[in-house]
């Protein structure tokens, strides 16, 4: 066929934009929107002809091509930040946004993003107050601290933490815990970056008290201790104590730091959970200045909380990389609601998606595997075996790295035995309205059942799009 001919079969813009089908998509997304839309898709089509010397399957009609303009309007609209159902078996999985908000700091941070909100105004005074008043106030009572600081992750505490104290100045820290987290954050460059010079005492599996001692000298600026909260040495090790390393310190006139990273603000161990250092007993023990993160263990949003001695805080507080650093309203917001939970401590695996999904008992999630078998096996179809299986779930974001939890999975085999037909189903998972995101492992795809909480929705997500309702 000619070109010509080709081309003619193609509809005006203004004809495809008066076509019935694309009515409900101009209320939806106006008309300047769709226009455009409509403009590249029949250049799609153009183009398709010079290239090929036909029509793509797509434009066969004026029906194809408005389904066509409106399925790219749509998808301009479509978030890339999407919910999806986390079956991966790490509950806190960085790339997938770590800890879920619970329903207080959903409600709280909808507030603060409707409505003009006290974020730095004292309504006793009718003056201006300080944006971490309320998260300082909380942690106070939390920790026992006597102040907190808030910036916007535990890096960015870590950084002005330095900045503040130990700038130009030396840091002690033991070689065991010169440690690496997530994308490139490394001690060593974390203390460069804040003018401070590292000093390395110990060794790799064993650090004393005297090796401490030995370093400190004129220009020591702070003694630090780092929590390994992503990997564990084991064997022939020795660490010191913070108790210890205060002792020492304070003798010196020298302050004491500890980075926890994932920093759990109640004792996971009465809830059946790996024991984590608590920044209570840090402060204690007479720590100075505590940073941890509030998006982990915590369960909160991303931010990064130092508290400690007054005196320090007002330091880090005025320091110039505090407004560089600071949170926003919706954060702080999140956070309030959030440590507000932990003042009712009998009600916080209820209320916190984080403890609640830690804490779901095996037994629980097998029952639900067994009631999702039947429709995960038609989803799959005849090329796959489908079974429930016993497997572990991890914390993830670098909290308690070796420790597992007991779990329960759908597990898909190919009968084939080909790893890409395996792939091919966890695309297709992937791939639906909520994406489904699970795991392969040991020639299988696992769907961890630890994080699955809304079982109707995940069923509706699995029917066609016909089907549904």
């Amino acid at each position: 066929m000619e070109l010509k001919n080709l081309y003619a079969r193609l509809p005006s813009v203004d004809r495809l934009l008066n076509h019935r089908l694309l009515e409900k998509v101009v209320d939806r997304h106006g008309s300047a929107a769709l226009a455009e839309a409509v403009r590249q898709t029949l250049d799609e089509a153009r183009q398709h002809i010079r290239a090929t010397n036909s029509l793509p399957g797509w434009a066969a009609d004026e029906q194809q091509l408005a389904q066509a303009a409106s399925q790219r309007v749509a998808s301009r609209q479509q978030m890339q930040m999407r919910p999806v159902f986390n079956l991966s078996g790490t509950v806190l999985h960085t790339n997938l946004g770590r800890a879920p908000m619970a329903e207080a700091a959903v409600e709280a941070v909808s507030h603060a993003m409707r409505e003009s909100v006290t974020l730095e105004y004292d309504l006793d005074g009718a003056g201006r107050g300080h944006r971490d008043h309320a998260i300082s106030a909380l942690l106070q009572e939390l920790t026992g601290a006597e102040a907190a600081c808030v910036v916007n992750n535990n890096a960015a505490a870590v950084l002005i933490l330095l900045s503040t104290v130990a700038a130009g100045r030396e840091v002690v820290v033991s070689r065991g815990e010169l440690v690496e987290i997530g994308g490139a954050f490394r001690m060593p460059d974390v203390m460069r970056q804040a003018g401070c010079r590292l000093v390395e005492v110990g060794a790799t599996n064993r650090t004393h008290l005297r090796d401490y001692q030995q370093a400190i000298h004129a220009d020591t600026g702070l003694l630090m201790k780092v929590h390994t909260s992503n990997y564990h040495i084991e064997g022939f090790t020795h660490s010191v104590s913070e108790a210890e390393l205060v002792e020492l310190a304070h003798q010196h006139g020298l302050p004491v730091a500890t980075d926890l990273g994932s920093g759990a603000l109640i004792d996971l161990a009465a809830h059946g959970l790996p024991a984590e250092p608590m920044p209570q007993q840090m402060i204690a023990q007479g720590v100075d200045l505590v940073s941890f993160s509030g998006d982990k263990l915590l369960g909160g949003p991303q931010a990064g909380l130092i508290i400690g001695k007054k005196s320090w805080i007002d330091k880090i507080q005025q320091h110039p990389l505090k407004r560089a650093l600071r949170c926003d309203k919706m954060t702080l917001a999140a956070l309030e609601a959030t440590l507000r939970l932990y003042l009712q401590p009998d009600k916080l695996t209820q209320q916190l998606p984080t403890l609640r999904r830690l804490t779901r008992p095996q037994a629980e999630m097998q029952e639900q595997a067994a009631r999702l078998l039947d429709c995960l096996g038609s989803f799959a179809g005849a090329e796959f075996d489908t079974a429930t299986a016993a497997c572990l779930s991890q914390i993830g974001s670098g909290s308690l790295p070796v420790d597992r939890l007991p779990s329960w999975a759908i597990t898909f085999s190919a009968r084939d035995g080909r790893g890409s037909t395996l792939e091919a189903l966890a695309q297709r998972l992937r791939s639906l309205p909520t994406p489904v995101i699970g795991r392969l492992n040991d020639g299988k795809l696992w769907l961890d059942l630890r994080c699955l909480e809304d079982e109707a929705a995940f069923l509706a997500n699995l029917q066609p799009p016909d089907s549904a309702g």
